[in-house]
């Protein structure tokens, strides 16, 4: 249990079964080596054991019994707490029958003990859950409290929501941004941890878009609030990790209904076991505690507490990566994922261009030189691309004239350097050499020289060839969708390494070919589809299991998508893939296990040949395995560095 604090509420119950377990282990040992019922005699004797093991039996199953007379006047009266209330008063009246008729006196232990095992597989399942709701819970803390917002010349503390766009609210060291913006004044260091699972602080500065959850680490800052609360990204993220309970998968489905008719049917069962024998062989006593045996061990807590659990710590695991899903249902689904539908710009492209070669190299630095003195006021990305490779600043002076479709004339006096496409070059004739290269070409002159070009494209992340070898190791087909043309689609493809792609499409067309390859699967493939969550929405609402990259400050992503990555990384697909996969056989082996167990000591119980004591084994015992188990899921997972 190592890193993990009780609540008020477990450190109660903890005490509860420690004193009651050393009273029970106390008294059933005299018990046991004197015979309480013979200390004193006549037909009253029942009496002495029967109050000391009343006292254990009030002091660990009080809220059992409590719970079962609420629900019964609520109407929910087949439940766990039911069954066990009928089994073990049942017990203990059956050992005040027997000890009143002059028998040997059995069942108060066995009524204690299962009380006592229960409440220590309550306990575990409280532990359980609390060690998964941590990881959520993390997520939970990006809630802001309070907004510092500058009205006039004074700073005001309000709630955040209500602060309006435009406004200016002050951050200051150690506070959490309440609000998404865009840096008005300051530069500081944010933690994004909570958000991201990134343990790397993020630096900014004036001029930055920074999104609500996030920590100021060092310095002050004023912010330029872009998104009223109810609209920010930390509104979004907790209302999706709040509404995560509610998309039950199949499993946990089918585990209600079978609750729901499975608890009843035992009942009538056990008053049928109780009842005709009794009938027959005139033996009350050997029935009813064979009946309530059957009670104790048909209990369906092993299946109704584990399998949600399972789930629930699946979430938990995903979410301690920044990977959030929108409910076990999709958890499910997507462990039978197997083909995989990748956006390039954005997903497995970085989206931002960079140049990639300068020819001549011998004449390098010139070309770059001449191309930043041209590109240096542009805020294209083509344009921020070349000035971030040059790396110096350009000399100014120079009159910058922007040539629609072609590119960028700049002139000081007789000086003239062109800098932009083929179009441009003819226009001012100047002899060029064509270039047919997977990219951009800059090409660049001065006063009518040609001295070079500049090629310029975008870069696949990193990890995108890892990610896409693992996911193809594991049987997945791979697509890739992209808007580009044929020659740079083919290249991009067969760099990143995928099985297949579509280029030249329009948005609508992503749709056509996700919906066509959605007809064209068999029933039990799921298709998912990565993207970017913005300009992708309609095709990660259509598909199987739609998987939004880079979900922080995209409202598209949150709102259209099932899976969210919190950090723009690919890695969480297949981490998310393997937690998927660990959660439903935990899931698989939980049922097969229970029901196995439970069916072979019900037919024990319905013939005599296990006792309560068995039963209570069959109840608690595998409850409790059950849901350690299921903690299982919730354990660290490999994921692999970026190259």
């Amino acid at each position: 249990m190592k890193g993990y604090s009780f609540s008020k509420k477990e450190k109660r119950m903890l005490a509860r079964i420690i004193a009651a377990l050393v009273m029970f282990a106390a008294v059933f040992i005299v018990d046991k080596t004197l015979v309480l019922g013979n200390v004193f005699s006549g037909p009253a004797a029942w009496v002495f054991p029967f109050c000391l093991y009343l006292v254990i039996y009030l002091l660990i199953g009080y809220d059992v019994l409590w719970r079962a007379v609420r629900n019964i006047a609520h109407g929910q009266v087949f439940d766990e707490n039911f069954l066990m209330c009928v089994a073990t008063l049942g017990a203990f009246a059956l050992a005040i029958y027997r000890g009143a008729t002059g028998q040997e006196i059995e069942g108060f232990d066995e009524a204690c003990a299962v009380l006592l095992f229960y409440q220590v597989g309550e306990f575990f399942q409280s532990y359980a859950t609390g060690k998964s709701r941590k990881s959520i819970a993390k997520l939970m803390d990006i809630r802001p409290d309070y907004a510092n917002v500058r009205r006039g010349e004074h700073v005001e503390q309000v709630d955040p929501s209500e602060v309006k766009i435009g406004e200016i609210i002050v951050v200051n060291p150690g506070e959490k941004i309440p609000l998404d913006g865009v840096i008005a004044a300051g530069a500081s260091t944010l933690d994004t941890k909570a958000l991201t699972g990134e343990s790397l602080p993020r630096d900014v500065h004036a001029g930055d878009e920074i999104i609500s959850g996030c920590v100021n680490l060092t310095s002050q800052l004023e912010v330029r609030v872009t998104k009223e609360f109810y609209d920010s990204t930390v509104s979004k993220i907790l209302e999706l990790v709040e509404n995560a309970s509610e998309q039950k998968s199949r499993a946990e489905n089918f585990i209600t209904r079978f609750a729901k008719y499975y608890t009843p049917t035992v009942v009538i069962v056990a008053l049928l076991l109780a009842v005709i024998p009794g009938l027959i062989t005139a033996d009350w006593s050997t029935w009813i505690y064979r009946a309530l045996s059957f009670l104790v061990v048909s209990c369906p807590c092993a299946l109704v507490i584990s399998i949600p659990l399972s789930f629930f710590a699946g979430i938990g695991a995903a979410s301690r990566y920044g990977i959030l899903v929108k409910g076990s249902n999709y958890l499910e689904k997507f462990n039978q994922a197997n083909t995989f539908v990748f956006d390039k710009t954005g997903t497995l492209t970085k989206g931002n261009f960079a140049v990639k070669e300068v020819v001549p190299a011998a004449r390098r630095e010139e070309i770059l030189h001449l191309a930043a003195i041209a590109e240096q006021d542009s805020s294209h990305p083509i344009a921020r691309s070349v000035v971030a490779c040059y790396g110096k600043t350009a000399e100014s002076g120079y009159m910058l004239t922007n040539v629609a479709g072609e590119g960028i004339i700049a002139t000081r006096g007789k000086e003239v350097i062109l800098c932009g496409n083929e179009k441009l070059m003819q226009a001012h004739a100047v002899a060029f050499e064509r270039q047919s290269r997977l990219g951009t070409v800059v090409y660049v002159a001065k006063n009518g020289e040609y001295i070079g070009y500049i090629l310029i494209a975008d870069e696949l992340k990193p990890e995108t060839k890892e990610v896409i070898s693992e996911l193809n190791a594991m049987g997945c087909k791979t697509v890739m969708l992209t808007g580009d043309n044929e020659a740079i689609a083919k290249s991009v493809a067969a760099e990143a390494g995928v099985t297949a792609y579509k280029a030249s499409l329009l948005p609508q067309n992503k749709v056509e070919e996700v919906e066509k390859m959605l007809s064209e699967k068999k029933k039990s493939d799921v298709l998912c589809f990565v993207g970017d969550g913005i300009n992708d929405a309609p095709v990660l609402m259509r598909s199987d299991v739609g998987i939004a990259m880079g979900g922080v400050g995209s409202d598209a992503a949150i709102e259209a998508s099932d899976i969210v990555l919190m950090k723009d990384d690919l890695r969480g697909i297949p981490l998310a893939k393997r937690i998927a996969k660990k959660t439903m056989t935990i899931v698989f082996e939980n049922i097969v296990f229970s029901l196995v167990i439970k069916i072979a000591i019900l037919i024990l119980s319905a013939f005599g040949i296990a006792n309560m004591w068995v039963a209570v084994f069959g109840d608690v015992g595998v409850a409790v395995l059950a849901i350690l188990n299921a903690m299982r899921v919730n354990s660290r997972y490999e994921k692999k560095k970026k190259a």
